[in-house]
This record gives C-alpha cells, structure tokens and sequence, in this order.
C-alpha cells in the first residue's frame, strides 16, 4: 500500500513538474509580446520543454520557427461567436504583432447600434463603430484599421509598440499610416496623429517601444537601433543619441550568462565611458511595471548634464524595493 501511494505521489509530481514547465515555456511567449520565436524560446527553454508545450497545447505552433498562445485562436472564435469583428489588441496579436501586453480578453467591434446583453459581455472588451467593408477582411479588422483603433484608445506607450509592430512587420508602410492619420476625425484623432509621428519599424520589440515612448514624453528625441562607431568601438544600442552622446537600452528576457557575453558586455560599457557616452540601462520590470522610476532616471541624467540637482526618486513598493 505504501509503494503504491509513493509511486501515485511520484507520478503526480512528475505531472505537475510538465505542467509547470509547459507553462513557464507559455509565461515566455507571454512575456515576448505573445509571439515568440523558436531561438527566443530556446534561450530560455530545453528543446524538450518547448516541444512538450507545444504538444500539450500550451502553446500553439503558428507557423515555422513561431508560437503564440492558445489565446490568439479562441479570440477569434469568441468574437465570431458574439457576430462581432475581432478588432483592437486582438487583432493586432492574430495579425502576428507583438504587443506590450497580450490581452486576456477577446476585442471585438460592432456595429453602434447593437446592444449587447450582460452574458454576450463576459469574455470580451466591446467597441462600437461603423466599420467600412475595406476596414475587415476574414472577420478580423485589416493592419491599417488595426493601428488605427489600437491609437485612438490605448495609452501611447500600448500603442506606440502596436504601431511599431506593425511596421516592423511591414504590414503597413509609414505612408499609409501618415495619410490616414491626417483625415482621421473624432475621438482620440490626436492620439492616432501622435503615434504616427513617432512610430518607427526599427524598434525591435514592444520593450523598446514602450521605453522609447517614455522617453518621448520626457522630451528625448532618440534614435532606435542606432550605430555608435568609435575607435575600437561598434555598438549597435537600443536607442541612442549622438548629439547627446546617450546611449538608452532595454534589458529584455535574454541576457549576458555566459563569460564571454560578460566580457563583451564589460568592453562595451568601458568604451562608452571612455568616449564620454553615457549609457543608462534598464531592465524589463523597471519598463513595464515601474515606469515612473524610468522617467526620473531620464529626467535627473538631464538635471546633472545641465548643473541642476536631481530630485528625489520616486518612492516604490516593498516589492519593488526588495527585487532591485
């Protein structure tokens, strides 16, 4: 009886153990924007542990190489469900978009005139529009739309990284996004004229655009993915300023954990120095979760560039206190 108990209990944790696995491989893709690439997932992840979540469901294997959450598909369903257009964030992610935060919930849009009843709203965040028939296209609104509806009611930074994505995808070109900002009338008009100022296929995921957009709202002009070349010095950085001589970057899921990724990484930030450039670093939780830290970090580089005493950091959590 005692074997067989023991040998249950093994058996039992050894499933929890593949489940939670399979999930950590899910939280992964999740954190990436809810799209990841086979090379970002094996950075993290043994080949095993990939194929298994793929195998269970954990993920889904959206086409050669990328894997997205079982979430993309059921959205879809959701809003077909609903008669409803897949629209917004959940558009943007079944396009194939990296997002800053992948949404939970189905987006949808109807017509204006529908209303919907109290269960037809559990799982789904509505809009309401009048969609032209050039707006959708196999029931999910089109890149151009999607843009466009993700700016005009997302915070900048949410929206920057959608439009980015966008362009990085070359779903849409910097032109059509322009010209439709322009005759664009109504609500949240100015918003969508914000992002496609400031929107650039260069970012290379949503935590760089995310950091960018607030680096815009604190007045930084920079650029992303530029080229600092000195002697004895080629560093491509996140975001940069020549002008400044600043160099910003965002340390995402991947990182230096090996010597020779340290040496390189010590080698750079020395020659920064050397050259009088300042370099300021931050990781994916200082971004994302503790964004008013991220802007007194910019705000005081300026304050002490400009003989001006910075202010006090703003005050933080317990938890965010404890994880710095």
């Amino acid at each position: 009886m005692d074997n067989t108990l023991s040998a249950a209990n093994v058996s039992t944790m050894e499933a929890m153990g593949t489940r939670s696995a399979a999930a950590g491989v899910a939280e992964t893709v999740r954190f990436l924007g809810g799209i990841a690439t086979w090379r970002e997932l094996r950075s993290s992840h043994p080949r095993r542990r990939i194929l298994r979540a793929a195998s269970d469901g954990t993920v889904i294997r959206a086409s050669k190489g990328r894997y997205v959450l079982p979430t993309a598909s059921a959205h879809f369903t959701t809003a077909q469900s609903r008669t409803a257009v897949l629209s917004h964030l959940s558009a943007a992610v079944h396009h194939g978009w990296k997002v800053k935060t992948v949404p939970t919930d189905a987006w949808v849009t109807v017509r204006r005139t529908r209303r919907l009843r109290r269960g037809q709203r559990e799982g789904i965040v509505p809009h309401w529009a009048a969609l032209d028939p050039g707006d959708v296209k196999h029931g999910v609104t089109t890149p151009l739309r999607t843009v466009l509806d993700c700016a005009r009611v997302l915070p900048f930074d949410e929206a920057l990284a959608v439009a980015d994505s966008a362009l990085r995808a070359r779903a849409i070109t910097r032109t059509e996004l322009s010209d439709a900002a322009r005759h664009l009338r109504g609500p949240g008009a100015m918003a969508v004229r914000r992002v496609a100022a400031r929107a650039d296929g260069r970012a290379a995921n949503p935590l760089e655009s995310v950091l960018r957009a607030l680096c815009i709202e604190e007045g930084f002009v920079l650029t992303p993915q530029i080229t600092i070349t000195e002697s004895g010095l080629y560093a491509e950085v996140d975001l940069g300023s020549e002008a400044l001589r600043l160099a910003v970057e965002a340390d995402g899921f991947e990182t230096h954990g090996t010597r020779r990724g340290l040496r390189k990484d010590c080698e750079r930030h020395t020659l920064f120095a050397i050259y009088a450039y300042s370099s300021l670093r931050f990781a994916y939780e200082h971004v994302m979760f503790e964004q008013d830290w991220v802007r007194w970090a910019l705000r005081s580089w300026r304050d002490v560039r400009a003989g001006r005493v910075p202010t006090d950091p703003p005050l933080r959590t317990h938890r965010q206190a404890r994880a710095s």
